[in-house]
């Protein structure tokens, strides 16, 4: 099967996809395909987590770009590659370039994470930061390309990237030949229109999700449209697939090739990237779990046996502490309450023998005895609790209410 080439879209081909698998054995890793039993329970059917934050470099990035630098000519090869990236094409672009032989200049943003910079500079690449947003150094190094003759490595819009992040969909069809339902995060579009073009083109009958990040969501406006429509402002912590606009060569496959565009709130993520990790011991960062944010969110709407897809790990451990601290609010872990108490030797002990009584844990506490709000003898609490859960959450302010203590937020 082909999708409808037009000048903008040129054609690709279930061959294209089959040249970049021959292309990357031995350099790409034939990721794990891990079944969940948790989401196998809460769809009614087998799911299965095709594991790309394993991957080299931690995302599918490295697929893709080892096909389209493959694919230079030695002129192009000897002026050397460049790209801009937030950090997962970063990485992937190195070290393919490393790989190869072929020098490579990175744009990143300023405030790019640390440990992403440190990684793309360890894979060979010299690392430029510029920009306080992705477009700004995208900018940057598309200037930098006219200016040097180095070839820009786009993250999405090309048929080789499209075609190297296919390889993802051929391993799943043969890792899980019974699935019904492939699962995928959806940014500028690479990786969803390369599965796309890999499976529709063997197995027209599997249905084809893609998932995108409610407050970065370029592609049900676009699809609507029926060309590609930029957002103003995408704003998500799934900086994977934090994309404004989607690209000219993926969407047109997607358009043709992709059964349905989804959309997942951050506190959904917030809760994939938890379960993720407590279920089945993989670190995942926000775009990688937006799969499986999808499955949670709607877990009827799947068809199974389902096959989704954690597209990267490359998470910043600052982020990541800040996520786990959401997801565990987003699915009730945490609670905050402000009591006011009688100013009083003691009363604050007493206070603490009554969470331990209701099993909650103390994470954090204020002490307020200044506030004009306050009562000559009053004094104001601000408490923060781990707990089990919504119900254990009801249960522990029932249980200070049973005591006495006025719960006022």
């Amino acid at each position: 099967m082909m999708f409808r080439a037009t000048a903008r879209h040129p054609a690709l081909i279930l061959d294209d996809v089959r040249g970049a698998q021959k292309m990357l054995s031995g350099v790409a890793r034939a990721t794990a395909l891990e079944g969940s039993r948790h989401l196998s329970e809460l769809v009614g059917a087998p799911v299965h987590l095709k594991c790309e934050n394993l991957q080299r470099t931690g995302s599918f990035k490295l697929r893709g770009a080892y096909v389209r630098i493959s694919g230079l000519s030695p002129v192009e090869r000897a002026a050397g590659v460049v790209a801009a990236s937030a950090g997962n094409h970063a990485q992937g672009v190195a070290l393919a370039s490393s790989l190869l032989g072929v020098r490579s200049t990175v744009f990143m943003p300023v405030g790019a994470p640390l440990p992403k910079v440190a990684a793309t500079q360890e894979y060979g690449a010299e690392v430029r930061l510029h920009g306080q947003v992705v477009d700004e150094t995208l900018a940057a190094a598309q200037e930098y390309a006219e200016r040097t003759g180095a070839v820009f490595i786009h993250p999405f819009d090309h048929p080789d990237i499209i075609a190297g992040q296919g390889t993802v969909g051929l391993e799943i069809l043969e890792q899980c030949p019974e699935v019904r339902t492939i699962v995928v995060g959806i940014g500028g579009g690479g990786l969803a229109a390369g599965i796309a073009v890999a499976v529709k083109a063997l197995r027209p009958d599997i249905r084809i999700v893609g998932v995108q990040a409610e407050g970065a969501a370029a592609y049900p406006p676009s699809l609507a449209a029926g060309h590609p429509v930029s957002l103003d402002n995408p704003v998500t912590m799934a900086d994977g697939i934090k994309v404004g606009r989607p690209g000219d060569v993926p969407f047109g496959v997607i358009e043709e090739l992709v059964d349905e565009v989804r959309t997942v709130t951050e506190d959904e993520l917030s809760s994939a990237l938890l379960l993720c990790l407590e279920r089945a011991k993989l670190v995942v960062e926000p775009a990688g779990a937006s799969p499986v944010a999808a499955l949670l969110s709607d877990p009827e709407a799947f068809r199974g046996p389902v096959v989704a897809v954690l597209s990267g790990g490359n998470v910043d451990p600052l982020l990541l502490q800040r996520v786990l601290r959401h997801g565990m609010s987003a699915a009730g872990r945490y609670l905050s309450l402000r009591l006011r108490l009688t100013d009083r030797p003691g009363a604050l002990a007493t206070l603490l023998a009554a969470l331990t009584v209701a099993d909650a844990n103390v994470l954090d506490i204020g002490h307020v005895r200044t506030d004009p709000r306050l009562g000559l003898t009053e004094v104001e609490v601000d408490l923060h609790l781990e707990t089990k859960g919504p119900r254990h959450c009801e249960e522990v302010e029932a249980a200070l209410r049973a005591e006495g203590y006025r719960v006022i937020g």
